[in-house]
């Protein structure tokens, strides 16, 4: 059984208008909720073997408490998964060594809901998710498979969705 984590980064800052979209920080609450949400992957020991993350400031600085929280994780930071859609991201998860069993992919909307939403067969979470993918929520699919490459669309069972709120 695989386990593919996605994780959209957290609520970035607007309050400096002339830096590039690349470039924006998390918000006050955005660093609130990538911390909450670093402590839920560790109480519920969720300890991906791969992380994928985008370059985005915004993105490097949520997993910076999810990695802080799990230890000794490997990342890979790729300036691709930056405007990557859904279709691009799927394609980079199918090179995922078969070795892998845990994945996580933290990266941007509205990419990361279309990808957990057609990953996912019919549900009820998948039917809360479809509606809304907040910042720094994490959607937990799993697909039986040997490797990433048969990940296909309606494949995955979406296990969980988790929200910031959620965690109170």
């Amino acid at each position: 059984m695989k386990h593919l984590h996605l994780l959209r980064h957290a609520k970035s800052s607007w309050d400096e208008p002339s830096l590039a979209d690349h470039d924006r920080p998390l918000a006050r609450r955005g660093i609130k909720a990538s911390g909450r949400m670093a402590r839920h992957l560790r109480d519920q020991a969720l300890e991906p073997e791969l992380i994928l993350c985008s370059s985005a400031a915004r993105a490097r600085q949520t997993l910076e408490p999810v990695v802080a929280a799990m230890g000794d994780v490997p990342v890979r930071i790729e300036a691709e998964l930056y405007r990557a859609t859904s279709a691009d991201l799927l394609e980079r998860m199918r090179l995922v060594p078969d070795a892998i069993d845990s994945l996580m992919l933290i990266g941007h909307n509205p990419s990361m809901q279309e990808l957990a939403v057609g990953l996912a067969g019919e549900g009820e979470l998948r039917d809360s998710l479809a509606l809304k993918y907040p910042t720094a929520a994490l959607a937990t699919l799993a697909f039986d498979g040997p490797g990433w490459s048969d990940l296909a669309p309606g494949r995955a069972e979406l296990v969980a969705y988790v929200r910031p709120r959620d965690l109170g």
